[in-house]
């Protein structure tokens, strides 16, 4: 526990108040009297010194007490005052002070509680300003953000230090592609503030930017460069590099404070090209040699001697030649029509959309009127919406053409779990060998032919197609039936914004990023990156065999919180569950058969916190648990260390108590998640960025001067 000095001050006051009473006595009956007297006196205090001694004590231990209690309800409750007025100040919460210790102490907190609430309605009022104020920058915001979000390609946007500070989903789904195994509990490549040259060669990114930044010097209006390169994982990118400007940079100048990265995952384009090149190169080799045999045959047939035995055989190598030329032109049509097949990838699609822009084609290509009926708005299509519409279109113009039809209804509606998609036309049907031909038949659509029929566009998305005739509306249509977009289908866990509404996957803060190269311990707390983890446990004892089954943390960038950036991993300890602490953490047995062991875990979350500083709540606890599980994983945590137990009793040393759910009471924190890793984590991170200021308050602002306070501490002698 803590020492307070003022309190050992006033229970070693009786023995002074004591010892000042004895010499009291000595002085007045031992020096002012003469020798009669004080002979006297003394034979009277001998007779009743027991009487004499008591009152002493009794008056040293009656003035000791009121000295405590004088010092509890007039010296505590003012410093307690002071510590929860600069909590106040700083964090901005919203709580008000609690009244104790004497009449003034209290009229002073009431006072103080009455000023904080003019200040919380001055400070509404000017929020409600900055918010109407800045109402247009964050309407532009929103709208990056969506644009982000609908790309199709993925974006990467970088500062100068190759720091991330902006990427969307389609990116991440394509660097988690990328890695060689997966992502344990949440571990990306890609993340606000990491490193781009976690997946890219620093040398191949800075030969980019420098051709970006020599091409802006030569006054190029739209600057770009374009490399190849393979990842660890044996993925081939193809990245184009766009520059950002210096919102300062004037009209000629070539400042940057960063750049962008598209990139385009070729590796199965590269492997299409180069299995097409190998067959091409097969048949002109092949087909060099047909060819010689063939054009020698030939010849020597249009010799009118020669005899009808040779000119048999030379017939049989004609016909061999022949059909071998045959068959290799039949594998390198049917491989290069696979491949198309299979460029276009199935999306989600609105199918009024598709819909309409059926419409649309058909109009403007075949110049009939078309419209649509019974289209089901609600319906939403898996389809690879090129090749579908090729397929409509070219069936639209064999009607026109073949049965002269005036008008084309495409009709939409649900048919069990799938989609039908229905070509209409008024007019006689046709026989089956008809639909037949259409189906199987390349499509032709004007001048174009595709290698594709539609067949395959059908076999493309799993689905059905055929003709059928209505007698009674004498109309004839062609059925599609089609994928339905899985709605129900769970969300990637990467993806999902845990208590937020939207993922904030971009902080544009980050172009104003100091210099990464300065010593780490000299830099201002506010500008580094932290991991803020916590650990489930068997139970309170790692020495004594209890091990980690859950892992959880977040990430804190640029002093803000990235509640998106998170790692969440159940772990099997390898061991019982001890039955009373399934109801603190909630986590049973069957929970944890099958995860992944410690020694897998631990690896993806060391490069989860890769380059940052470990923040924890009471981290001597769960460092020890990483510490005893280095060995077995072969990682070793050697990043700085903060913990939120001791920066608190830095920050408010006259508090009573500095558990994870006390401190954030005092900072205003909302506790969500308790007992769970990644909960306690998120509520440690929040409580961790409320005291940032408030040791800056302190004259706290670096690393060293955080880690150097939290040392002198009482509590940081605890260890496990």
């Amino acid at each position: 526990m803590k020492i307070d000095w003022h309190e050992v001050a006033a229970a070693l006051a009786p023995a002074a108040l004591l010892l000042l009473w004895t010499a009291l006595l000595l002085a007045l009956f031992g020096f002012t009297l003469d020798a009669p007297e004080r002979g006297a006196v003394l034979d009277a205090l001998a007779s009743r010194g027991a009487l004499v001694l008591f009152a002493g004590v009794v008056l040293a231990l009656g003035a000791g007490m009121a000295a405590r209690a004088a010092w509890l309800h007039y010296g505590i409750p003012p410093a307690r005052l002071a510590e929860g007025l600069r909590v106040l100040l700083e964090g901005n919460s919203l709580r008000r002070l609690e009244a104790e210790g004497s009449a003034g102490n209290r009229e002073l907190a009431q006072g103080v509680n009455e000023l904080l609430a003019e200040r919380e309605q001055w400070r509404a009022d000017v929020d409600a300003r900055v918010r109407e104020a800045s109402l247009q920058v964050e309407q532009e915001r929103s709208r990056l953000a969506a644009l982000m979000a609908e790309l199709t390609q993925s974006v990467v946007v970088c500062n100068l230090d190759g720091r991330i500070l902006l990427y969307n989903a389609r990116a991440r789904l394509q660097f988690r592609a990328l890695s060689q195994a997966p992502a344990l509990g949440g571990a990306e490549l890609v993340g606000i503030g990491r490193s781009i040259y976690a997946v890219f060669d620093r040398q191949l990114v800075a030969h980019a930017l420098e051709s970006v930044q020599q091409r802006l010097q030569r006054g190029v209006a739209n600057p770009a460069a374009q490399f190849v390169t393979a990842t660890r994982g044996g993925q081939l990118l193809r990245v184009q590099m766009a520059p950002v400007r210096a919102v300062e940079a004037g009209e000629g100048e070539a400042a940057l404070n960063g750049f962008v990265l598209v990139l385009d995952n070729i590796t199965r384009d590269f492997a299409d090209e180069s299995e097409r090149d190998r067959r091409l190169h097969a048949f002109t080799e092949s087909g060099r040699a047909a060819l010689g045999n063939l054009q020698a045959a030939v010849e020597l047939l249009d010799d009118p001697q020669l005899d009808a035995p040779t000119r048999e055989r030379l017939q049989m190598v004609v016909r061999d030649e022949v059909g071998t030329m045959a068959r290799r032109i039949g594998e390198l049509a049917e491989h290069t029509t696979q491949t198309m097949k299979t460029r276009w990838p199935l999306e989600d699609m609105q199918g009024a959309d598709l819909v309409a822009a059926a419409q649309r084609r058909i109009e403007a290509g075949l110049g009939c009127r078309s419209s649509a009926t019974e289209v089901d708005a609600a319906l939403w299509l898996k389809v690879d919406s090129f090749s579908l519409l090729r397929a409509l279109l070219y069936l639209a113009g064999r009607v026109v053409e073949e049965f002269g039809a005036r008008v084309v209804q495409l009709r939409l509606q649900p048919a069990g779990g799938r989609a039908q998609l229905d070509l209409i036309w008024a007019g006689h049907g046709m026989s089956t060998e008809t639909v037949i031909g259409w189906e199987t038949d390349p499509m032709r659509i004007g001048d174009e032919t595709s290698a594709l029929s539609v067949r395959d566009v059908v076999e493309r998305h799993g689905g059905a197609f055929w003709f059928e005739r209505e007698r009674v509306r004498h109309e004839s249509f062609f059925r599609f039936l089609l994928p339905l977009a899985e709605a129900g289908e769970p969300l990637d866990p990467g993806l999902v914004v845990r208590s937020e509404s939207r993922p904030e996957f971009y902080d544009f803060d980050l172009f104003q990023s100091l210099d990464q190269a300065s010593p780490l311990a000299e830099r201002p707390l506010a500008e580094l990156a932290y991991t803020v983890f916590d650990t489930e446990t068997t139970g309170l004892q790692p020495s004594q065999g209890d091990r980690i089954i859950q892992i959880g943390a977040t990430r804190i960038v640029a002093a803000k919180l990235r509640r998106q950036e998170c790692f969440e991993q159940l772990v099997d300890p390898e061991r019982d569950i001890p039955a009373a602490s399934i109801p603190i953490h909630g986590i049973e047995p069957a929970m944890v058969a099958g995860q992944p062991t410690i020694a897998q875990v631990l690896p993806a979350f060391h490069a989860f916190a890769q380059d940052t500083v470990l923040v924890a709540h009471n981290a001597a606890f769960d460092m020890r648990f990483l510490q005893l599980a280095e060995e077995a994983s072969g990682v070793r945590f050697e990043q700085p260390l903060l913990d939120t137990l001791l920066l608190s009793a830095v920050v408010h040393p006259n508090q009573e108590s500095h558990g994870l759910e006390a401190i954030a009471e005092r900072l205003g924190v909302a506790v969500l998640g308790r007992h769970t890793a990644l909960g306690d984590a998120m509520v440690t991170a929040e409580v961790f960025l409320k005291l940032i200021p408030l040791l800056e308050a302190q004259g706290i602002h670096t690393l060293a001067q955080a880690t150097a306070a939290a040392q002198k501490t009482y509590y940081a002698r605890v260890s496990y």
